[in-house]
């Protein structure tokens, strides 16, 4: 894989991390290191550690906690998205864990297997995009979320959606049409039907807060 788009990708993970200070410390080091990438994801990511970087750790814990800790409309596990609070999900993070062995790696983390970071990484180490492709029209939401709530973590979003094929949806109808359209390749869900195809119960996709 491109080694910009590697690099891309494990910057956006560590920005999605848990601002604890040594992913703080870090955030100078992220921006030097995105300075010579020329992929278009990149501008969004050198904005968000510009921001992210003139915050005390303290700022950028609250305002981590604000946008990902009260609503489930800004979730970062992509099974969310798709499956909500079903017994599918289970089965659905089944499905990541075993990706992950196919890949050569093993998740031991505290996360659950569905965790945007942890994707992310994955993404980056083999170099496979099939989870981040098949899990778009939720990337794409969670884009619109972010850059609805009016926080700079949409800015992350934005990059690594820019990471994939094909240009971003410009609003949320348009991602939902993505969603209904199933993922690429015609993957489907484990029990033979698209993966979005049960838009209407979930209430994060229909537009409920929660």
């Amino acid at each position: 894989m491109n080694d910009d788009l590697a690099l891309l990708r494990r910057t956006a993970a560590e920005c999605l991390c848990w601002p604890d200070p040594e992913t703080c410390a870090a955030l100078p080091h992220l921006h030097e290191a995105l300075v010579p990438v020329r992929h278009p994801a990149g501008r969004p990511l050198r904005a968000f550690l510009g921001w992210a970087g003139a915050r005390t750790a303290a700022e950028l814990s609250a305002h981590y906690t604000g946008t990902f800790d009260f609503t489930r409309r800004h979730s970062l596990h992509l099974t969310w998205w798709t499956d909500g609070d079903t017994r599918r999900r289970g089965e659905a993070l089944v499905r990541f864990k075993a990706a992950y062995r196919a890949g050569g790696l093993e998740f031991d983390g505290e996360e659950l297997p569905d965790f945007l970071p942890a994707v992310l990484e994955f993404a980056a180490a083999t170099g496979s995009d099939a989870l981040l492709r098949e899990h778009r029209p939720a990337l794409e939401l969670l884009r619109l979320a972010l850059t609805e709530h009016g926080t700079p973590y949409a800015r992350v979003l934005a990059a690594v959606c820019a990471t994939l094929p094909g240009p971003s949806p410009k609003d949320r109808a348009a991602a939902l049409a993505l969603a209904r359209s199933g993922p690429p390749q015609e993957r489907v869900g484990l029990d033979g039907q698209p993966p979005y195809g049960h838009l209407g119960l979930l209430p994060v996709l229909t537009g409920g807060r929660r």
